[in-house]
């Protein structure tokens, strides 16, 4: 199996947020997503059907949510979403990427 790393092959700055899978399969999937200055539209809310599970590892970036105060992600930090929970990203770093890893089950 190869290896790689978490922080090899970032994308160049762009006006989306990058997203790529590194894993998945029936019951969980792993997604890298690099922001720079992103966020979520402000209209609607992410509404999933899967549990999330993500970390900022590098960077950071703040979660609103509909019926909770908002949750500021630092280096490090993470936070479980649960299915169904009504969420955005508001905020990420402008002047360097945030990395997040994110897991879906």
């Amino acid at each position: 199996m190869k290896t790689t790393n978490i922080y090899q092959n970032i994308p160049p700055k762009s006006a989306e947020e990058f997203f790529e899978t590194l894993f998945q399969n029936p019951t969980i999937k792993i997604e890298r997503i690099v922001s720079r200055g992103h966020a979520s539209p402000k209209e609607g809310w992410y509404d999933q059907e899967k549990d999330e599970w993500v970390i900022v590892l590098e960077g950071e970036a703040v979660l609103s949510f509909e019926m909770r105060e908002d949750v500021r992600l630092q280096k490090g930090d993470y936070y479980y979403i649960p299915a169904r929970l009504k969420h955005k990203v508001s905020w990420t770093t402008p002047h360097q990427e945030t990395i997040w890893l994110a897991c879906f089950f």
